[in-house]
């Protein structure tokens, strides 16, 4: 029996399996989705890696070049004087600091001096019961009184012993001995002068007093205790708050150029501040300089000298130090904000006049924690303080406050004055 043509498409393949057109469908759809998902995910991973060609600039700028002007704070550079600071860490240290302990012994009758209180030298702090001391000077008065009339005895002697010798009514002999009775009661009289100094001694030491201009600590014994003599227990502490100094360690490195101001004669300002170095407490000089390197630590002891009226500085306190060692005249200074640094250095944003920023590298100078001196920019020339996130080399900006910052600006043609903390002090003592 013959078959139809069409039977013979649908039928039995050469592997005697039948094939029906709806499988065929099936394959060639599959195949066309596996193909869109490939091209999907390629075009994915291509896209999310190939770089970006506006990608970020080497010169600080972050993303594709912006189509707005960006808004940024700026100043304009200036010349003037900056001073070079050696900053350190320093501890407040009393010029006296005076221990008081008792000489004499006995019971502490009085306490005078209130905690804390602010003493002149001589005023009584302690007073230490009298009457033992009072009755020994008593007793050495009347020894003394005593030997005095013996020896006044044996000088009157000796005196008559002279005019019968000279009528020859005794022996020399006699009149020698004499002579000797006479210097050994006046031994005996010294030695009981002594006795009712020393007992007038003990008497004052009964009455303790500030031996210095200072303030008094924490009372440490009160009245009725027994105090031994010579003994290492203090019986108060006064501490001079002025004037004050700091002792400060700076590098062995910054000595020959300290020792070569201070050899010229020159007074070497110093500031010091608190802890968080944000407000500053005293302004002072320096007073000297230790005869002697530490070899463990590579550093020199500076001390300097404060008035401290205001008790702003306390003894024992940790402080910041700053010692002007020289001042930089007539050089370019910025904000210190205005100074950013990347791989290759210091560098900041110049705003030209057709208001674009201009990327320039430039040798960071001293500084003074407000301004710094910068070798690469002229005086006159504006300098972007912020929005360094989005700047990047040859866009536009749009300075924020133009008025004030011209303004600002204005004063820059008056001649330079000194830059720091102390910028017309600073700039003085040179």
């Amino acid at each position: 029996m013959s078959s139809s043509p069409e039977q013979g498409s649908y039928g039995p393949d050469s592997r005697g399996a039948t094939r029906s057109p709806k499988s065929g469908r099936k394959t060639w759809f599959v195949v066309l989705v596996v193909l869109l998902v490939l091209g999907g995910l390629g075009w994915y991973i291509f896209g999310h890696t190939v770089p970006d060609p506006q990608a970020q600039a080497p010169g600080g700028g972050h993303g594709r070049m912006p189509t707005t002007d960006i808004p940024v704070l700026a100043s304009t550079a200036r010349e003037g004087d900056i001073g070079v600071y050696v900053a350190a860490l320093g501890t407040v240290t009393p010029v006296y600091t005076v221990t008081v302990t008792a000489r004499v012994q006995g019971e502490i009758m009085q306490v005078f001096y209130r905690e804390g209180q602010m003493v002149h030298k001589g005023d009584p702090l302690l007073e230490i019961d009298t009457r033992p001391y009072q009755a020994a000077l008593t007793q050495a008065e009347g020894q003394l009184a005593h030997d005095q009339a013996v020896l006044t005895e044996a000088r009157i002697d000796l005196t008559r012993y002279k005019a019968a010798y000279d009528r020859n009514a005794i022996a020399k002999q006699q009149l020698d001995d004499q002579e000797q009775v006479v210097l050994q009661d006046e031994g005996t009289v010294k030695n009981d002068e002594g006795t009712v100094a020393n007992a007038k001694v003990n008497l004052v030491y009964c009455h303790i007093a500030s031996p210095i201009d200072g303030r008094v600590g924490l009372r440490l014994v009160d009245p009725g205790n027994i105090v031994q003599a010579n003994s290492t227990t203090a019986l108060v502490v006064v501490t001079q708050l002025a004037p004050i100094t700091v002792i400060f360690n700076v590098a062995e490195d910054y000595l020959g150029e300290i020792q070569s101001e201070l050899r010229q004669g020159r007074t070497l300002e110093v500031d010091v501040f608190d802890r968080a170095v944000e407000k500053k407490l005293a302004a002072g000089k320096l007073l000297t300089v230790d005869n002697q390197i530490d070899t463990t630590t590579g550093t020199v002891k500076l001390r300097a000298i404060f008035d401290n009226k205001d008790s702003a500085l306390f003894p024992n306190q940790f402080v910041n130090a700053k010692l002007l060692v020289s001042t930089l005249h007539n050089v370019a200074l910025v904000p210190t904000p205005a100074v950013q640094r990347n791989a290759q250095g210091a560098y900041v944003f110049v705003i030209a006049q057709d208001m674009t920023a201009a990327l320039r590298t430039v040798k960071e100078g001293t500084s003074d924690g407000s301004q710094t001196a910068v070798d690469g920019v002229k005086p006159g020339e504006m300098v972007a303080t912020d929005g360094f996130d989005k700047l990047q080399d040859g866009v536009k900006v749009r300075i924020r406050g133009a008025a004030k910052a011209e303004s600002a600006a204005a004063p820059s043609a008056a001649p330079p004055a000194s830059a720091g903390k102390s910028s017309g002090k600073e700039a003085a003592h040179r």
